[in-house]
């Protein structure tokens, strides 16, 4: 069997309709209940769904064979897990903001060096970021909406994913620095890579030929 990790959120639609084109039955997988796991019809597979900063989690443990995970929290995670395929797929931008009327004193926080406060989901790259900028920063993480920490004067800046900026354009917040740009990947468990290596290759390989496909429509 192989323990497949499903994110919740936007990206599971994306998931779902990759994977039966893939020509695996996502039928109960589809279904919108509170079910935590959900099995194939043929039952050789487990869908595993979880919250997305969970999935690498699972799969370097090995409680998931293999699953599907933004690269910005592969990034946040550090998770010892092989990354297989970029799916092209849930674009979005991590990046770095302020309110507009905040833009100058950013800037001059940049000149001199001086200790920026930054709320984010992201403590770990936030981190990174600031010591490449040889910057001292708090780093305030928020679970919540990220863009309420400048507007509420906890923080000078965001970092967080934007998808169509018109969240940051509804708070009156605007781009300063776009960190890296996201995709959806495919990673495994080193180990199941290795146990199980028919089995995810198989899985690898069907994915691989859908993403092909739709490139080709693409290009014509």
């Amino acid at each position: 069997m192989l323990n497949i990790a499903i994110p919740k959120g936007y990206l599971k639609k994306e998931c779902i309709r990759l994977i039966e084109k893939a020509g695996y039955d996502t039928a109960d997988l589809s279904k919108e209940d509170r079910r935590l796991f959900v099995f194939s019809g043929k039952r050789d597979i487990k869908y595993v769904i979880s919250r997305p900063m969970d999935v690498p989690v699972y799969v370097e443990y090995g409680a998931c064979d293999i699953g599907f995970v933004g690269k910005d929290v592969l990034m946040e995670k550090e998770s010892s897990v092989y990354e297989l395929l970029d799916l092209g797929t849930g674009r979005c931008s991590l990046i770095l903001a302020t309110r507009k009327d905040c833009i100058d004193k950013v800037k001059d926080q940049y000149q001199h060096f001086g200790t920026i406060r930054v709320a984010t989901k992201y403590p770990n790259i936030a981190k990174k970021v600031f010591d490449q900028k040889g910057m001292q920063v708090e780093i305030i993480k928020l679970h919540g909406s990220v863009e309420l920490g400048p507007i509420l004067g906890i923080a000078e800046e965001i970092l967080d994913i934007t998808a169509t900026g018109q969240t940051l354009k509804d708070n009156d917040l605007v781009e300063m620095e776009n960190i890296i740009v996201s995709t959806t990947r495919l990673i495994a468990n080193m180990v199941s890579y290795r146990v199980k290596h028919r089995e995810l290759n198989e899985f690898v390989e069907r994915i691989g030929r859908v993403l092909d496909e739709k490139q080709g429509q693409k290009k014509k």
